[in-house]
């Protein structure tokens, strides 16, 4: 039985072993508050851990983008069309996963393996996932892959709204495994890999010019060979209106993608293992965000001015030109400056869709005015904050992107038209792809 006496020695015993532990202790923290030098320093693997982090969270932002492409051309098409818009959205991204791996991601980064130094990466060699983690590279390359992979879908998802409701299912596919495993990935190679355009002082962030004007010029040869919706534009030169299906749907498409953007652009940082590069991105952060709310009130007060009424849809697509805007050069811009890059943004959608059907030029989303035209605009702006960039150079590489993609994409599309045929025939197309091509509806309950 334990007794006062017996407590008070243990007690004794233990204060004594712990002694020198205190003292230890004691002495390492009167140090480091001598020398704030001394303290411990992180982990060696913490730099690799976050932005490890930040490429997986930046990625899957970005994947949920495609959601938003999705929701957005459900929206903006006619009902007789969603089912098959949803159906290319879940495709096309599939088709660039595997495209990508197999051919897309070691021709954008060959490293040392260029086939033409500077202008064609690495053909035929695709990406193998690797072992123990390479701490030296700073970031796991897997998780970069990941990364650039979303970027690579994304350009594909801005095709897609563009040619809705007149182009057959197979070769907008077979077009998009051209575009994600071939296209795409050479013109980035020339700014992204350390291609030629990177050696010129060619600058763009996260893809103004390089994912967006891309998709765009790819759209716009889509648009051009393929030709109009019948009906849209009369022989007297009138414009027929063909309202989407679907606002809500439109409406909660660009809430996702401008969410989603914060992973595109925050993401483009490549690094948050300092307090810098998390600094960094919280600007990008806030950049972003202010450019999209620039770009949604111009275009909303525009459409009042010039139309007498709100456009929805032109706000909608003012919130996506501000985002294309500011995606060039995120970083440098103060507030006010993403504030009026963003609102240049929306103020070009709001002349660039009517400039499009005076041209007989068929968008049904807005995809070339948003991402091609305020592409071209958000990479010309960056010299205003960014001294290493000027606007000669920025003029060179997004005419040297988009006129490859362009004339490729037409070159392509050519030869499908030729081949296999784009279009469904006149009576499918106003019946609507949904039965024509897939056999079901979106909305059978409101079918007549």
């Amino acid at each position: 039985m334990f007794n006062l006496k017996t407590l008070t020695g243990a007690a004794a015993i233990l204060a004594a072993l712990a002694l020198p532990g205190l003292a230890q202790e004691a002495a390492a923290t009167a140090e480091a508050a001598a020398d704030p030098a001394a303290e411990a320093p992180a982990p060696a693997d913490m730099a690799f851990i976050l932005n490890t982090l930040l490429f997986m969270i930046g990625g899957f932002l970005v994947m949920w983008m495609a959601a938003g492409f999705a929701m957005l051309e459900a929206g903006l098409v006619r009902s007789k069309n969603v089912a098959m818009q949803l159906t290319k959205n879940v495709a096309l991204f599939s088709i660039a996963a595997i495209m990508y791996w197999l051919v897309g991601y070691k021709l954008m980064y060959p490293g040392d393996g260029w086939t033409i130094t500077g202008y064609l990466g690495t053909l035929f060699s695709p990406y193998s996932l690797g072992g123990d983690p390479d701490v030296a590279t700073g970031y796991s390359v897997a998780s970069d892959f990941f990364f650039q992979l979303m970027f690579c879908a994304t350009t594909a998802s801005i095709v897609s709204g563009t040619l809705a409701e007149r182009i057959k299912l197979w070769p907008f596919l077979i077009f998009t495994v051209i575009l994600t495993g071939i296209l795409y990935p050479i013109e980035a190679s020339w700014q992204w890999g350390g291609g030629w355009l990177k050696e010129a002082g060619f600058s763009d962030f996260a893809g103004s010019t390089l994912v967006h004007a891309a998709g765009g010029a790819a759209a716009l040869a889509g648009a051009i060979i393929l030709g109009p919706r019948l009906g849209k534009y009369g022989r007297d030169g009138r414009v027929t209106a063909m309202p989407g299906s679907n606002l809500a749907l439109a409406t909660l498409g660009t809430f996702i993608l401008w969410l989603g953007w914060f992973g595109f652009n925050g993401g483009s940082q490549l690094a948050l293992g300092t307090d810098a590069d998390a600094n960094a991105v919280s600007i990008i952060f806030a950049n972003t965000n202010m450019a999209a709310a620039a770009g949604a009130l111009a275009a909303l007060i525009l459409t009042q001015l010039v139309y007498g009424k709100v456009d929805l849809t032109m706000v909608l697509n003012g919130a996506l030109a501000g985002l294309v805007s500011i995606t060039a050069g995120p970083l440098d811009p103060t507030l006010f400056g993403a504030l009026w890059i963003g609102a240049v943004g929306g103020v070009i959608v709001v002349f660039a869709v009517p400039f499009l059907d005076r041209m007989k030029i068929d968008d049904v989303v807005g995809a070339i005015p948003v991402h091609f035209a305020a592409g071209f605009w958000g990479t010309l702006a960056v010299p205003f904050y960014t001294a290493d960039a000027n606007f000669v150079t920025q003029i060179v590489g997004f005419l040297a992107i988009t006129i490859f993609v362009f004339l490729c994409s037409a070159v392509i599309f050519a030869i499908l038209k030729a081949t296999m045929g784009l279009r469904p025939s006149a009576e499918d197309e106003t019946n609507g792809l949904d039965k024509a091509e897939l056999g079901l509806e979106a909305y059978p309950e409101f079918a007549k």
